[in-house]
């Protein structure tokens, strides 16, 4: 057991993975910071720190994620060493990416095949989702120049194909592009939401508490109910025969996507 000051912050803007990478991020490389305790639901953070909280308040407030000061006390605690727990979390997560990004590739070939935008849009949703997780499992040791390095590019290049996405989905919107393929919209979503569902199951197998976990549980079971709006579009497809419900929520989900990828160039600064 050793004495340790314990820190609250308050982080309003603080809801998703994004923003708790950010922080990591930010406070990495702070040699008096043992701990960080991240409680998204209620949106605080807690730091177990052995200098005065001036070394890293600062870095906090930088990142304008509308960040208070709570409370600042003193108080004993076991710093926690790397154990089997910690394996199986990385071992759900790597796993987790690997699936998101395969899915990825998938939706974006069978997106631009049957011209749905839905699919295409939602295979930007799944790369946003490795590009979390990817950084999250980076080596503790890496380089923080080197993280920033892959959030910038990989944040622009979101913004990039969000944006002509929705270039494109206004350009069919106004011209007279086929209906797509509601058969193809359908099959995929459905094969990507047993995906989602199967990367839930393996992070709740983790039986984990810990903020990132739980965080990555919230962020996977968005990406099902996004799969299901997918599916409903291609049913509304085929039901209406007509190209804009599949237009309307790949809208939806490229702005979701740009939203999440400038939260991704924040890790950058």
């Amino acid at each position: 057991m050793a004495l340790m000051k314990k820190t609250t912050f308050k982080i309003s803007k603080m809801d998703c993975p994004s923003e708790e990478q950010m922080i990591r991020m930010k406070l990495e490389g702070i040699d008096s910071i043992e701990q960080l305790s991240f409680d998204i639901p209620q949106r605080k953070l807690t730091i177990f720190h052995t200098a005065e909280v001036d070394r890293f308040e600062q870095r906090i407030y930088d990142l304008k994620l509308e960040a208070s000061l709570m409370e600042t006390v003193d108080e004993e605690m076991e710093v926690p060493a790397k154990n089997q727990a910690e394996s199986n979390q990385k071992t759900a997560l790597w796993w987790v990416l690997i699936i998101n990004f395969v899915f990825f590739i998938l939706e974006m070939t069978y997106g631009w095949l049957s011209k749905s935008m839905g699919l295409v849009a939602d295979s930007l949703d799944m790369l946003a989702d490795s590009i979390v997780y990817g950084l999250s499992l980076m080596a503790v040791g890496a380089a923080i120049a080197k993280k920033k390095l892959v959030a910038k590019l990989s944040g622009y290049f979101q913004i990039a194909l969000a944006l002509f996405g929705l270039i494109e989905v206004i350009r069919r919107f106004v011209g007279f592009e086929a209906i797509p393929v509601f058969q193809t919209m359908i099959i995929i979503s459905f094969l990507a939401l047993i995906a989602n569902s199967i990367s839930l199951y393996l992070i709740q197998r983790t039986k984990s508490k810990e903020a990132h976990i739980q965080a990555s549980m919230i962020f996977t079971s968005n990406d099902i109910v996004i799969n299901l709006g997918v599916i409903t579009a291609g049913i509304l497809v085929h039901f209406t025969s007509s190209r804009y419900p599949d237009l309307v929520i790949g809208s939806i989900i490229f702005l979701i996507v740009i939203k999440g990828a400038i939260r991704i160039l924040n890790l950058a600064k």
